[in-house]
C-alpha cells in the first residue's frame, strides 16, 4: 500500500508542484488549502505523514500542528517561509518532527519525507520494502535504492538519467514532451530549447544498450516526446 500524505498549503503554486512530485512517486496525496480544512481531513482520514505550512487561513499552523499531536503521533514536518529560529523552536515544540524552509528543494523535501517515513514505518513494526520492478529483456530498476540493472549488471547513471527513466517507467506509454520531462526532472516549469532532455536521452539510450531504430524500452514518438514501452516480467 502506498503512504498517504496530508498536504495543508494555501499556496496552491507551491502545492500543486509539491503534490504533483509525490503522486508521480507512487503516493497518496490530499490536499487542503486552509488549517480548518486540514484539520478536518485529518480526522476523517488516515495518513502517514503530514506536510503542514504555518501562514495559513481560518487556523494557524502552529494551532494545527498542536491539535494533530494531541490526537495522533503521525510524522509532521512544517514547510514554511519563516525562517526565524523562535518559529523552528515553536513548531518543534508543538510535536512537528521537521521543519523546512521555504523555497526548498524538491529533492531534500522528498529525502525528508521519505527519511521520516522509514522511522514512522520502524516505530510501527513496519519492514522496510524494496521495490524493484523487473521487465522483459533483462531490465530491472530500484527504484528505493535509486539502481538500475541490464541482465543483472548495474549501470552507472547519473542522478538526472535516472530521474528520466524513473518518469518514463513508471508511465508506461505515456508520451512525455521534452518540456514536460524537464519540468518533472529538472523542476523547472519549461524551457525554450529542449537540448539538455536530448543529450540525457541519448546517454540514458546508450547506457541501456536501447537502440534509436529499434528500441525495447525508450521509443521516440516524432513530433511528440518520448514514451516507455518496456513490458513487465
Amino acid at each position: 500500500m502506498s503512504s498517504r500524505i496530508l498536504l495543508i498549503e494555501d499556496d496552491p503554486e507551491i502545492a500543486r508542484v509539491v503534490r504533483d512530485t509525490f503522486l508521480r512517486d507512487g503516493y497518496e496525496v490530499t490536499w487542503a488549502t486552509t488549517g480548518l480544512e486540514g484539520w478536518e481531513d485529518f480526522q476523517e482520514g488516515i495518513y502517514d505523514l503530514v506536510l503542514v505550512d504555518l501562514m495559513l487561513p481560518e487556523m494557524d499552523g502552529f494551532t494545527l500542528c498542536r491539535n494533530i499531536r494531541w490526537k495522533s503521533d503521525v510524522p509532521i514536518m512544517i514547510i514554511s517561509a519563516r525562517k526565524e529560529d523562535e518559529d523552528k523552536v515553536e513548531g518543534l515544540q508543538l510535536g512537528a518532527d521537521d521543519y523546512l524552509a521555504k523555497p526548498f528543494s524538491l529533492v531534500e523535501l522528498k529525502a525528508r519525507v521519505e527519511s521520516l517515513l522509514r522511522r514512522w514505518r520502524r516505530y510501527n513494526g513496519v519492514p522496510d520494502q524494496i521495490k524493484r520492478v523487473e521487465f522483459l529483456l533483462g531490465l530491472a530498476i530500484n527504484y528505493d535504492q535509486e539502481k538500475v540493472y541490464r541482465h543483472e549488471r548495474e549501470l552507472n547513471l547519473t542522478s538526472k538519467e535516472f530521474e528520466l527513466l524513473k518518469v518514463l517507467a513508471q508511465n508506461p506509454q505515456t508520451v512525455f514532451s521534452k518540456s514536460e520531462l524537464y519540468q518533472h526532472v529538472w523542476q523547472q516549469v519549461d524551457i525554450e530549447d529542449a537540448h539538455t532532455v536530448t543529450v540525457h536521452i541519448k546517454s540514458l539510450r546508450e547506457k541501456l544498450d536501447d537502440p534509436v531504430k529499434k528500441p525495447c524500452f525508450i521509443q521516440t514518438v516524432w513530433g511528440k516526446g518520448y514514451r516507455f514501452i518496456g513490458e513487465p516480467k
